[in-house]
């Protein structure tokens, strides 16, 4: 898992619940990278797992509950780094619907070891839309927090609905209407 994903999960906890939190997660987690990670680097999915669960049980909080608001803080983190992503598209629906075929081409050419998740488009219209989540990590959680914040970012609101295809998260359809 690229770098960036732990850096930007790290400072929303310390932004949340503060520098104590995060020195704590990083201490029950006995991560092999002892809690230092760049933007750049690659580390273990299972040191995002175990930081999560130490999260989880520190502040008391749904692991899912935890991993939904990150989605919500990594668009806006990522929306920061990368402008020119969202920037190619006017509407919340035209920039879930690129996922796959632009800016996950466009995640590629950054971060090329990146293992990103797939998205297969079901269906479109301008107000709709709906697709598969696949992904071996199971954070669908995180994706559904990306897909709201968004529409967020978009000056609009959304209600995002899912339905588990797979029991362990792996794949999940999303189905999306857009309300203004």
């Amino acid at each position: 898992m690229k770098g960036i994903v732990f850096t930007e999960f790290l400072e929303m906890v310390e932004e949340k619940f503060g520098l104590e939190v995060v020195d704590t997660i990083i201490e029950t987690s006995d991560v092999p990278s002892e809690g230092v990670y760049t933007s750049i680097g690659t580390y273990d999915f299972n040191e995002m797992v175990a930081l999560i669960g130490s999260l989880s049980e520190e502040v008391n909080m749904d692991q899912g509950t935890l991993i939904h608001a990150f989605g919500h803080y990594l668009f806006s983190s990522l929306g920061k780094a990368h402008p020119e992503v969202i920037e190619n598209f006017n509407n919340p629906i035209n920039l879930l619907y690129a996922i796959e075929d632009h800016i996950h081409i466009h995640v590629q050419k950054i971060y090329p070891e990146a293992e990103l998740p797939t998205f297969k488009i079901l269906e479109k219209t301008d107000t709709s839309i709906s697709m598969i989540y696949s992904s071996s990590r199971g954070l669908y959680r995180l994706a559904h927090g990306l897909i709201e914040k968004c529409f967020e970012h978009y000056n609009s609101t959304a209600s995002v609905a899912y339905e588990l295809l797979k029991a362990d998260g792996t794949e999940v359809k999303f189905d999306v209407v857009q309300h203004g």
